[in-house]
């Protein structure tokens, strides 16, 4: 079986390497060179540190080496989509764009589409049912990753191996050790995709500039403060509002007069709802798994990335007369902070199989 292993140069993926030369494969590693890069042709996220990483895992497991140029695509699929996403008032998700049309989108056309699997230091597994391969849960709760890879289609879960998934996060610290990788204690990376290296306001001020308006409490009307433009902030967000008092939470922008609406939670239905509405919903496999019209289901979701499950009720609707059609999911506790454009992740009601995604209307 010949295997394409994306490395970063983080531990886990140079972990990835070494467990599947241990099981016998020889990978070829190929790293992705993806950043923002714009028309000035400024660039985000200079990469040489993690190249000489991943240079050095492939000379010491004796692989093929390989660096990807995947810029413009990454500009085109998740730069962009991240600006208008929050021009609009809503709160983008560029992790999980960036895995659907990159990672596992482009990468698989130009590059992956020799190889019979690709494999990642995501934490997450996969699981087969009648025959289809599921994005399933990782045995590590607070880094699974199955809500970032829950855009992908099936064909594209068909190729996937994820070869630390079934590891505690500190299993895979102590195998980079006792096999003396350069990457064991490197600091895991934090931000949104590959634009963890720059702030990501930073990033939203570089594109969007800035425009002051006014944060107003939501009951009252009150003025409470200004703030430098509404996409710098998100629903449900408590710090960095700048306001005494407090908390304060954000709970509605609006995008066309640049005005968010804060409360201090003393009307729980200005934090808290119990629907989401679904848009661009997207079954795995819908041979295997989905809802008939006017049927409800128990099942597991995520809105955001946290350990924790929520139970909820999904429900299928059409319009006899339109054709129509909705999904809305009615949580069995109230959520807080439901923010339209991020998107939940459906789950069985066992918590383990991604069955289903759709963005937050």
């Amino acid at each position: 079986m010949t295997i394409a292993a994306l490395v970063s140069g983080g531990v886990d993926s140079s972990v990835v390497v070494h467990l599947l030369k241990e099981q016998g494969y020889n990978p070829a590693i190929f790293y992705i060179r993806i950043g923002m890069e714009d028309e000035e042709g400024f660039i985000d996220c200079p990469a040489e540190e993690d190249i000489e990483i991943t240079s050095y895992i492939a000379k010491k497991y004796g692989c093929p080496f390989e660096v990807v140029n995947l810029h413009r695509e990454y500009w085109d699929n998740v730069v962009r989509y991240t600006i208008d996403t929050v021009r609009q008032g809503l709160t983008p998700h560029p992790d999980m764009m960036c895995n659907k049309f990159i990672k596992f989108g482009a990468f698989e056309q130009k590059w992956g589409r020799d190889f019979d699997r690709i494999a990642t230091g995501h934490y997450a597994t996969t699981d087969v049912v009648d025959g289809v391969q599921f994005l399933a849960t990782a045995k590590d709760p607070v880094k699974d990753q199955t809500d970032f890879l829950a855009r992908l289609d099936s064909a594209q879960v068909r190729k996937l191996m994820f070869p630390i998934g079934h590891l505690m996060k500190s299993e895979v610290r102590d195998i980079a050790r006792a096999a003396h990788l350069p990457s064991a204690e490197r600091k895991d990376s934090q931000g949104i995709c590959f634009l963890g290296k720059i702030n990501y306001n930073d990033f939203l001020r570089r594109y969007l500039g800035e425009r002051e308006g006014k944060i107003v409490e939501l009951e009252t009307g009150r003025i409470l403060g200004t703030h430098k433009g509404y996409w710098f902030h998100t629903i449900g967000q408590r710090k960095g509002l700048g306001l005494g008092g407090g908390p304060w939470f954000v709970v509605r922008k609006d995008a066309a007069d640049n005005v968010l609406y804060v409360s201090q939670g003393y009307d729980p239905a200005t934090q808290y709802g119990t629907v989401v509405n679904l848009a661009a919903f997207q079954y795995l496999s819908k041979d295997i798994w989905h809802l008939v019209p006017d049927s409800c289901i128990d099942v597991k979701f995520k809105i955001r990335h946290t350990p924790d499950f929520t139970q909820g009720h999904l429900t299928f609707r059409r319009d006899p007369e339109t054709g129509a059609e909705s999904y809305r999911i009615d949580s069995d506790i109230p959520i807080q902070g439901i923010a339209a454009g991020q998107y939940a992740t459906i789950y069985d009601n066992d918590a383990h199989l991604v069955v289903a995604s759709g963005m937050i209307v």
